[in-house]
């Protein structure tokens, strides 16, 4: 750790790019690496997860150099600050002499209590609790947020009826050639659509993440084919890459077949 702290710190005076960074400029690496970081354990790679972790890590220290720089906080202090939240969320950890035997749900309630306490003196408003993250997380978090206090339809059909509606207002947009109101109906359509993720029990974040890896995996298997056949991908056809898409789809699926037989054969000699 301290070695990595002094790279940086020799990065900063010596390095003309890292010099040039900001708190600001360096905010979407962040964002960056922490999805990199999940597909990589999407992808089953530990080699990969440790890489990634390295990435977002280098992200936490970067920040915590510039801070530095402005005589605001450094590093110690930024690990410091959660240790003590850590172990001031954790009483029942941390002080189990008075806090025995409590339940999960026990746990959780604690958990916002301290919360509770910790934002004293200032004005509550409930979605203050939904984290700044990806729109699609956001999205999710607001609905869950609200339905706990009963701002939510009964059940999935009502928020798949409120889908169809928002989708009839967006090709009424489209229709219309009215830019702005393309966008509003998009945005509405697309948070009706989490809603209904909602309902079933699905996380529309990682749903989506899935899909993007499978698409990757399927499309770069496109252009290994290309590369194979001696073919300039972006001379294709539709119709040649469509083929190679559906061949992917099936090689893609055997391959994940031949895993699972081979973790379950695993399981069994163990």
């Amino acid at each position: 750790m301290d070695q990595l702290l002094h790279i940086i710190q020799k990065l900063r005076k010596e390095c003309p790019w890292d010099q040039a960074q900001t708190p600001q400029t360096l905010t979407r690496y962040a964002i960056e690496e922490a999805y990199e970081v999940e597909a990589a354990i999407q992808s089953g790679d530990a080699q990969h997860v440790k890489e990634e972790l390295g990435d977002l890590l280098l992200q936490v220290v970067f920040q915590s150099q510039m801070y530095s720089e402005q005589n605001t906080f450094n590093f110690q202090d930024v690990v410091d600050a959660i240790v003590e939240k850590l172990i001031r969320r954790h009483p029942h950890v941390f002080e189990k002499e008075k806090f025995m035997h409590l339940s999960k749900e026990d746990v959780e309630k604690l958990w916002k209590d301290i919360k509770v306490k910790e934002k004293q003196g200032q004005p509550y408003q409930r979605l203050n609790e939904v984290k700044h993250g990806s729109a699609i997380v956001q999205a999710q978090e607001i609905q869950e947020n609200t339905a706990k206090i009963g701002f939510d339809f009964p059940d999935v059909t009502g928020a798949y009826e409120k889908l169809e509606e928002e989708l009839e207002e967006l090709q009424t947009a489209i229709k219309n050639l009215n830019d702005e109101e393309i966008c509003d109906e998009f945005g509405d359509c697309l948070f009706s659509l989490i809603n209904v993720g909602r309902k079933l029990g699905v996380s529309s974040e990682m749903a989506l993440l899935k899909t993007i890896y499978k698409f990757r995996t399927r499309f770069a298997y496109i252009e290994d084919c290309a590369r194979l056949q001696n073919k300039n991908i972006e001379q294709m056809s539709l119709v040649e890459m469509d083929q190679l898409w559906d061949q992917a789809k099936q090689y893609l699926k055997q391959q994940k077949e031949r895993q699972q037989a081979q973790q379950h054969g695993n399981h069994t000699n163990e």
